[in-house]
């Protein structure tokens, strides 16, 4: 059997997002054999745009069943079933966290409409539930809305039935699969984890937040994680670990950005003791006294603020290296040749003789500056847009004045509708040092998707 599911929300972030409407259509693999559709009192507000985009208004969910009133039905309806969706891991992710509020753990198995439409229609424009049954001639009747959406997507599914001759399986561990030393967690749970961008949260059996991380795909960091004999820390935690929860942002910066704040604020006691930074290497300057500029690649301390930062030594050398060629620096003067004399740049014409007092302070240093410029916000009010939690939203970050407020997720037709409406999806968030080392190392090297002035 297999559950077909589409909901709607109120456009909040994952774990805060509430669910407006659902709709569920029970399928034998033949046909549709049950169904269940409803609005939902978020019990929250509903902003403008979301009303805009799905037709659900505040004054619609007026006397509507709240969530615990239907979940006895939803669970009964999905029970022994596939969970199937389009983009399942954002349905099934915030459906699973309702119940989790009610003290009750949500599981089933998942099967994803788009990645089995990848993997049997190749090479379509898009996979997104609109494009994607445009390209196929099904008629969607109601579009964001849950109904509609479903049902569009049970046309789609039979689709994909057909083209794989009935015989659609979903991805379970086998019991030959990995084992964990961890008897609170099982090969299965580690399986319905996505494979995306995000954060994810480890709980001891108290239900204390022990640890968060980040990664761009959250299923195999994890499994790293469970499977880690390397450090006694490690060890530890993974044997402390009683459930697992993420969020997924599709964005790597987003999720940078999130990890950063939950640690800050939480303090979960592996990261404490861990001392984990993404950031640990940085660059300085440091101007002698025979007037150059000297750059320096060195760990950073707590109190120190660097020019910018880099994950690992490996990624600041790399960086040096490209500074040295693109602005002509001196292979000395960047830390990069610890010989005496001339450097291997100048013998090649690439340098030209700082090492060696050829060319004076100023005329180094002003290409230094101009490097140096690099680094530095080039504009002070820009929305960054990057990837979101599905082909049809986008993440949101805002700098303001040169610092950084907050993100949001906006559906992708609201992106483009202009400033006001983006800065209707920020959530506020404490600009602080190593925030801004993560805007500034992404915005510099365009990791994102693009940047909107305003």
């Amino acid at each position: 059997m297999y559950a077909i599911v589409d909901i709607e929300t109120n456009g909040g972030s994952l774990r805060n997002s509430k669910i407006t409407e659902i709709a569920v259509f029970l399928h034998d693999g033949e046909k549709v054999v049950d169904s269940f559709e409803s609005l939902i009192d978020p019990e929250c507000h509903i902003p403008d745009y979301i009303t805009q985009l799905t037709g659900i208004s505040n004054d619609m969910v007026l006397g509507a069943p709240k969530f615990y009133e239907v979940a006895k039905k939803i669970v009964e309806i999905t029970e022994d079933a596939v969970f199937v969706a389009h983009s399942v891991n954002f349905d099934y992710s915030i459906i699973r966290s309702e119940f989790r509020k009610l003290g009750f753990d949500f599981k089933r198995e998942k099967l994803c409409t788009v990645k089995l439409s990848r993997k049997l229609i190749p090479l379509q424009p898009s996979y997104s539930l609109g494009n994607l049954c445009e390209s196929l001639g099904i008629e969607i009747n109601g579009r964001h809305r849950a109904g509609g959406d479903a049902l569009a997507t049970v046309v789609l599914f039979e689709r994909l039935l057909e083209l794989d001759g009935k015989k659609i399986t979903f991805g379970n561990i086998t019991p030959g699969g990995p084992q964990f030393d961890n008897p609170n967690i099982s090969a299965e749970q580690i399986e319905m984890l996505p494979q995306e961008a995000g954060v994810y949260y480890f709980f001891n059996s108290q239900r204390d937040l022990i640890y968060v991380g980040k990664s761009k795909n959250i299923r195999k960091r994890v499994m790293s994680h469970m499977i880690n004999s390397q450090t006694k820390k490690g060890m530890a935690m993974r044997k402390e670990i009683a459930d697992i929860d993420f969020e997924v942002t599709g964005s790597e910066l987003v999720a940078l950005l999130k990890e950063s704040d939950e640690i800050k604020s939480k303090k979960p006691f592996f990261n404490v003791a861990q001392k984990r930074t993404y950031f640990q290497y940085g660059l300085f300057t440091d101007q002698q006294i025979d007037g150059y500029v000297r750059l320096e690649l060195k760990k950073i301390k707590e109190t120190s603020m660097p020019l910018t930062a880099y994950a690992s030594r490996k990624e600041g050398i790399e960086h040096l290296y490209w500074l040295n060629e693109k602005y002509s620096l001196c292979l000395t003067m960047t830390g990069l040749n610890k010989n005496k004399g001339a450097c291997f740049h100048y013998k090649i014409k690439q340098c030209k003789g700082a090492c060696i007092g050829k060319e004076t302070p100023e005329e180094y240093n002003d290409r230094v500056m101009e490097a140096l410029s690099s680094f530095r916000f080039k504009v002070q009010n820009v929305f960054v847009v990057d990837k979101g939690r599905s082909i049809n939203e986008r993440a949101v970050v805002q700098v303001k004045n040169g610092r950084y407020t907050g993100f949001g997720f906006a559906p992708l037709n609201v992106v483009n509708k202009g400033v006001d409406n983006l800065q209707k999806v920020i959530e506020p968030f404490d600009n602080n040092r190593d925030v801004q080392h993560i805007l500034s190392t992404f915005i510099n090297k365009g990791m994102y998707e693009r940047l909107i002035e305003y």
